[in-house]
């Protein structure tokens, strides 16, 4: 019996994730987004959804593609692995984690740019 889709369902096929190697290096090289701490400042990945940036969920264990990712120092990329939702720990850190990863990844590599 073949299955049946509601078809406002939209169906997407699990893609290969996007590694961008040069762009994590570059966002390493960055101050924390949230302290400005420029040591030990790690690549992470924002793992929530937003459709409107068109940031679809990655998938169960899986890393979203690297042009969503922030600067942040160990402790607060500890953090916001830690404090269970997400949501919470960009809105009170009062950063947009969508507008500031696409404003990072159209900076392209540009520190100046980068760090206004």
């Amino acid at each position: 019996m073949a299955s049946r889709l509601c078809p406002s369902t939209p169906v997407r096929q699990r893609r290969p994730r996007q590694e961008t190697p040069s762009h994590l290096d570059f966002i390493r090289g960055l101050p924390c987004a949230v302290c400005g701490n420029p040591h030990q400042t790690e690549a992470a990945h924002v793992r929530m959804t937003e459709l409107r940036y068109g940031k679809f969920q990655a998938g169960i264990g899986a890393k979203p593609a690297d042009q969503w990712t922030l600067p942040l120092c160990n402790k607060h990329h500890r953090i916001q692995h830690e404090i269970g939702c997400e949501e919470t720990f960009w809105r009170d850190a009062k950063i947009d984690p969508f507008v500031l990863a696409l404003s990072l990844w159209a900076a392209n590599q540009d520190q100046e740019r980068a760090e206004l």
